[in-house]
């Protein structure tokens, strides 16, 4: 799979990425929880993509890194896809 093919609502999404920039973290509060998140783009031959990094993935990864997305999962905010772990998914740095 490439980042090309990705679409809202796609699943199961397994990547290995290089992460072009991190953004600065920031809070949200989310149902009466308070979250961190942040926004990367990433990377592939085929094109790039927001990656949107939760709580514990807040700041394990630099602009340059290799990563691994495995289990991933493709949502929309603000008509454009982004690529999120979700609850089940795994990010790795490689």
């Amino acid at each position: 799979m490439n980042v090309s093919e990705l679409t809202a609502g796609t699943g199961s999404v397994t990547l290995e990425l290089e992460v072009v920039s991190v953004e600065e973290p920031r809070e949200i509060n989310k149902m009466g929880r308070t979250l961190k998140v942040a926004n990367a783009t990433v990377k592939d031959d085929s094109g790039e993509i927001t990656l949107v990094l939760w709580n514990k993935d807040v700041g394990t990864i630099k602009a340059g890194d290799k990563i691994k997305i495995e289990n991933g999962y493709v949502s929309e905010w603000q008509n454009k896809p982004q690529l999120t772990t979700g609850k089940f998914g795994k990010l790795t740095v490689l």
